[in-house]
């Protein structure tokens, strides 16, 4: 399956965060960024990273949004840095080596000055993963190696869940896209294993009266947000679901769908974690990066937000259940679900009794 290209430019004017996790007495990380600070449950892989290297992973993740590459890439790329240099940018290596991703300027990745710039770095190691065909659907390990051409080529897969980890971290506290306001908060993986799927209010509630069949919420983020897993798990469905209810025909998910035309979630995706919770998220933009039977980490980029199925609007809708054998036993409300397991959803406050501008 080919990732389909996204159809609307990303605002790319980012400022350079100078972020940093420092270990306390606690245990705990703080993660200071883009003018607001939080406490985060150090993490293996995450908790013990040094601001340099935070700030490395950092300019990777900003110089891959500036490129437009979907977040699946943003991933393969701090991954691969993570395994040749540990995200420091060395002045050697091996042979004439340089820098985070170790790039050879014998080998025509640039000059040694150049080479020395890990944002130049970064911008040639995306340069060449988009001339790979397919590379969106390659395991991690073997995107990687495409670019690299490593004499060991599957030790990159051993760094997936720590840059899923860390992507998810920095992609929350990019700014927002011009005309928007403040920076985005930081989001962490709670002591107890969950996230948020997508840092954004709640714009529509859990059947709530005016729309009693509306089993999970809706969170008003914005068109190409990246959605990640609410918790790690196994995916267990990845579909596109939306008809056209005048002939019942296929309505497709190469297209907005419509509040009053379409039914159905649009391309979504499915994940079983442990203890029979399956959670669901809807109207992806396009087709989503993950896999049926793929095991996914939490914080993992499972796609992006859009306004695909019964729908007006971007946003994501969310649901929680629990399950036997792949059957919904129960629909919980998400609300609670997420506070209880230390994620909890934003609220609107004045917001949640506005009526909804997103139909699921």
């Amino acid at each position: 399956r080919t990732y389909v290209e996204l159809r609307h430019a990303i605002v790319t004017v980012m400022a350079v965060l100078a972020l940093a996790y420092v270990l306390n007495q606690s245990g705990q990380t703080a993660l200071t960024g883009a003018g607001s600070t939080c406490t985060v449950p150090a993490a293996p892989g995450v908790g013990d990273w040094t601001a340099e290297q935070v700030t490395n992973a950092q300019i990777i993740v900003e110089v891959g949004r500036d490129r437009r590459i979907p977040p699946w890439g943003l991933v393969i790329a701090v991954a691969t840095a993570i395994q040749e240099s540990g995200l420091r940018n060395l002045p050697g290596g091996d042979r004439d080596s340089i820098g985070l991703f170790q790039q050879r300027p014998s080998q025509g990745w640039g000059t040694p000055t150049q080479l020395s710039d890990p944002a130049y770095q970064a911008g040639m190691f995306y340069a060449k993963l988009v001339t790979i065909d397919g590379w969106q659907r390659m395991p991690l390990t073997d995107a990687a190696q495409a670019v690299q051409i490593s004499a060991y080529p599957q030790a990159y897969a051993q760094h997936t869940d720590t840059a899923t980890r860390l992507v998810g971290y920095l992609a929350g506290t990019l700014h927002p896209p011009t005309g928007t306001s403040g920076a985005l908060p930081c989001r962490a993986v709670s002591t107890m294993g969950w996230i948020q799927p997508v840092q954004a209010p709640i714009v529509s509630g859990f059947r709530t009266a005016e729309r009693p069949g509306h089993d999970g919420v809706d969170l008003g983020a914005a068109r190409h947000t990246l959605i990640v897993a609410a918790a790690a798990g196994t995916v267990s469905r990845v579909r596109c679901n939306a008809t056209d209810i005048r002939t019942g025909t296929d309505w497709g998910c190469h297209r907005d769908g419509s509040p009053t035309l379409t039914r159905g979630c649009g391309w979504y995706v499915d994940i079983t974690h442990p203890g029979n919770v399956m959670t669901r998220y809807c109207h992806m933009n396009s087709p989503p990066l993950v896999s049926v039977g793929e095991q996914v980490a939490v914080g993992q980029p499972l796609g992006e937000v859009g306004s695909t199925g019964h729908s007006s609007g971007p946003h994501l809708h969310f649901e929680v259940h629990l399950t036997a054998d792949k059957i919904s036993t129960g629909i919980l409300d998400p609300i609670p679900w997420m506070a209880a397991h230390g994620a909890p959803l934003q609220q609107a406050g004045q917001h949640q009794k506005q009526q909804s501008a997103s139909e699921d």
